[in-house]
């Protein structure tokens, strides 16, 4: 039919522009531009996906071809070779063994003299298969370089929140004063007691922009174009408190990816991390950053008071060890808001014990201790000092 498309489809990914100019996206469309007039392609229109890798078809333009190819709009799919369609050699030889003659479309790449209606390609395995090789030689290429960079303490990853790119020196992270300063907020309110979702709705309703909102805002894409720029996530917020990056550390390794063809991140156990100590200014203390840290282990739910009890997810019960639970209601009085085991119901005594007596019992035993300080103040002066160093060694 000829009022079918002839889609002409360019790709171009970061390492092919190692190749220089006879790859360019610009290239590309001359080349099937030509072809399609020379010989007879009628209604060409071009779909085009710059800076993708050929290792994944999770490509727009791709996408954009294949939903017109699926609606029967297309009747020719053309290419410069083998290799702008896909470098997966399994992907790439499903789609025109199978995928495109099951919607009765004609695939050509012109360098490689591919042409499906014309006949079978014995070789187009092969072809498939070296241009596969050839990403995965890429792929460990660039890995080696990444190593090699994390390894000397260069940063891996662009600006974090908070921080921005040196207009001296590329490499080099300069504080972003506006964003820093919601970062140091999202740490203190952590501190005061409030949890990722406490503080994610106090920055939402306070029409605080969120990373991807705010990185727009400043002319950057941060590569998150699905997100809701109006409202902030317990998620994101959790994550900047998790991120040693805000102390002046380079932290590299944090994450990797199972293979050159598997795009979805796996989070690297902590013991991998390569760390590199003030290597730029710091947006929070590490004394704040360790404090945080420590709060987090015990987590807490959130609540419906306003006020938080200090005790909540830090009390735990002396027969089962098990954590206790902070009980309080509206119908309960002040005196009455008490802590219990929870699975007293099952394997454990229905103990309590009410936080005003709790609360007591803590403060007489600090005013034992500062008493104590008081008396030997030398001696604690010095245990605390080495036990700082200890710490730090």
């Amino acid at each position: 039919m000829t009022d079918k498309i002839t889609a002409l489809y360019c790709r171009l990914s970061r390492d092919d522009l190692l190749q220089g100019e006879s790859n360019s996206i610009t290239n590309q469309k001359a080349i099937l531009k030509k072809y399609a007039e020379d010989n007879g392609f009628s209604n060409p229109v071009f779909y085009v996906d710059d800076g993708v890798s050929g290792t994944t078809f999770e490509r727009d333009g791709f996408k954009a071809m294949m939903s017109d190819i699926e609606a029967g709009k297309v009747g020719t799919v053309i290419t410069k070779d083998l290799s702008r369609l896909g470098r997966d050699y399994l992907k790439t030889g499903e789609y025109i063994e199978i995928i495109f003659p099951d919607y009765d479309v004609r695939y050509i790449a012109i360098n490689d003299n591919v042409d499906t209606f014309k006949s079978e390609n014995e070789l187009l395995a092969f072809k498939n298969i070296f241009n596969d090789w050839y990403a995965r030689d890429c792929s460990k290429k660039i890995r080696a370089v990444f190593k090699a960079k994390g390894q000397s303490g260069k940063p891996l990853s662009k600006p974090i929140y908070g921080y921005k790119t040196s207009e001296v020196d590329k490499l080099q992270w300069v504080i972003d004063e506006e964003a820093a300063n919601v970062v140091r907020r999202i740490f203190k309110l952590c501190i005061d007691g409030y949890g990722p979702s406490k503080i994610a709705r106090i920055l939402t309703e306070e029409k605080v922009l969120n990373p991807t909102a705010y990185a727009l805002s400043q002319g950057r894409d941060n590569g998150r174009r699905n997100a809701n720029l109006n409202r902030w996530d317990h998620r994101t917020v959790a994550n900047i408190l998790e991120r040693p990056k805000y102390c002046g550390h380079t932290v590299n390794f944090r994450t990797r990816r199972k293979s050159y063809k598997v795009k979805k991140t796996i989070r690297n156990p902590q013991e991998d991390w390569l760390i590199f100590e003030n290597t730029h200014e710091l947006v929070v203390t590490q004394q704040e950053f360790d404090l945080v840290q420590e709060l987090r282990k015990n987590k807490r739910r959130p609540q419906r008071f306003e006020e938080i009890n200090p005790f909540s997810g830090m009390v735990y019960c002396a027969d089962c060890g098990k954590k206790m639970y902070l009980c309080r209601s509206t119908s309960l009085a002040d005196n009455q808001e008490h802590l219990k085991c929870s699975i007293y119901a099952n394997d454990c005594s229905a103990h309590y014990i009410r936080t005003s007596v709790l609360g007591e019992i803590v403060l007489g035993e600090v005013n034992k201790l500062l008493a104590t300080v008081k008396e030997n103040e030398n001696d604690f002066v010095q245990a605390a000092m080495e036990n700082s160093a200890t710490k730090h060694s």
